[in-house]
C-alpha cells in the first residue's frame, strides 16, 4: 500500500496516527491521539483536534475545523468551511447490531460548505445538513436541516436562522435581515434563505 501523501507544509502530532494511503493536503494539522484511515482526505487548511478519527474513505473538504474527540465515520461527507464542534457524534447504520454486519447499508450524511455543529450534538446518518446551517450544542438532529436554518433540542427542532458569519438573523415583514456583524443582507422567500 501507498505510504501517507502528507503535504511538506501539513503537521502531525508524534500521538497522531495518518495511515498509508491517506491524505493530508496543505497546511493541516492533525493533533494529539488522532487517527487517520488509509483513503481518507483532509483538504487544505484543516485541522483534526485532539482524539479525532477520520474513517477509510472520507472526505474532508478545505478549511474545516474539527474539534477533538470527534469521529467522522465512512459515509459522512464534510465540504468546505465546516466547524464541527466537540464530542459531536456522527452515524453511518440507522439500525446497528454487534451480531450483524450492515456495512452494505452505511448511509450518506452530507455536511455543507459553511455549516456549524455544535459540541456534543448527534447527527442520525442520512440527512443533510445545509449550507451555513447551525446546530445548536446538544441538539439530535433526525431530519435534513436547510441552508441557513437554526436547529435546537432533541430531536431538533428549526428555530430561527443564521448569516454566513454566524449571527442570529430577523426578517422584516419584507422578508429581508441584515447580519449584525458584517452588514450583508439576507432575503426569505418559501422558507429559503440566501444571501443578497
Amino acid at each position: 500500500m501507498a505510504s501517507p501523501s502528507i503535504h511538506s507544509t501539513a503537521f502531525v502530532h508524534d500521538s497522531a496516527v495518518v495511515d498509508d494511503g491517506a491524505v493530508l493536503d496543505a497546511h493541516v494539522k492533525v493533533w494529539h491521539f488522532s487517527h487517520v484511515m488509509s483513503g481518507a482526505v483532509v483538504g487544505e487548511g484543516s485541522s483534526l483536534g485532539q482524539n479525532a478519527f477520520v474513517a477509510s474513505g472520507v472526505h474532508i473538504g478545505k478549511g474545516v475545523k474539527v474539534q477533538n474527540n470527534v469521529s467522522i465515520y465512512e459515509g459522512v461527507v464534510i465540504e468546505d468551511d465546516v466547524f464541527l464542534g466537540p464530542s459531536c457524534v456522527f452515524t453511518n447504520v440507522r439500525n446497528p447490531r454487534s451480531a450483524v454486519n450492515r456495512r452494505g447499508d452505511f448511509e450518506t450524511t452530507r455536511v455543507k460548505r459553511g455549516a456549524t455543529v455544535g459540541a456534543n450534538a448527534t447527527i442520525r446518518c442520512g440527512v443533510t445538513l445545509g449550507q451555513h446551517s447551525f446546530v445548536a450544542a446538544g441538539a439530535v438532529v433526525t431530519h435534513d436541516v436547510p441552508n441557513h436554518a437554526l436547529v435546537a433540542g432533541v430531536p431538533a427542532q428549526h428555530i430561527g436562522w443564521m448569516s454566513a458569519h454566524g449571527s442570529r438573523l430577523h426578517f422584516d415583514a419584507d422578508g429581508r435581515a441584515t447580519c449584525a456583524e458584517t452588514g450583508q443582507i439576507y432575503i426569505i422567500n418559501n422558507q429559503h434563505v440566501h444571501a443578497q
